[in-house]
């Protein structure tokens, strides 16, 4: 009974739990097969795209793949058409990569957090160039009357 009771002991101080959920796993590995597949894709539609990040659910069942590029929203319309042209070869990337019973449905979505987060530097930066410009001009006069009574 000892016996038992210490092998159950080793085994339980050793962890065997993921430090990661499987779905943030299989996040970073489509993002990355997605990334080479892209490099090996020649259409100049997808030339400066770069995902992002993966929304995959639990199940598996959907990945919602988020990209930005250089050409900002103006690129949005022909890069989604590419990404559709392109939706089945790059899931058969994945199914040939990934050691899974199914693959995930791919949805290709403009990452807006990151042109969010672009647009506000913009708004900082402008903010901080007003004010440097404001505290460097010289005081404007004033049309208050002196207050030395002369």
């Amino acid at each position: 009974m000892a016996g038992k009771n210490s092998s159950r002991s080793s085994r339980s101080s050793r962890s065997t739990t993921p430090k990661y959920s499987r779905s943030a796993r299989v996040s970073t590995t489509l993002q990355e097969i997605i990334a080479d597949e892209l490099v090996r894709i020649d259409d100049e539609r997808l030339t400066f795209v770069t995902v992002t990040g993966i929304d995959v659910d639990p199940e598996l069942n959907r990945a919602i793949v988020f990209f930005d590029s250089l050409a900002d929203e103006d690129g949005d319309e022909e890069i989604l058409e590419a990404f559709a042209e392109y939706r089945i070869r790059l899931q058969a990337s994945i199914a040939r990569q990934i050691r899974a019973k199914k693959t995930p449905i791919l949805d290709f979505r403009p990452d807006m957090v990151i042109r969010s987060a672009a647009r506000i530097d913009e708004i900082l930066k402008s903010d901080r160039a007003r004010l440097e410009r404001e505290s460097s001009a010289p005081p404007a006069a004033s049309d208050s009357p002196d207050p030395s009574g002369d």
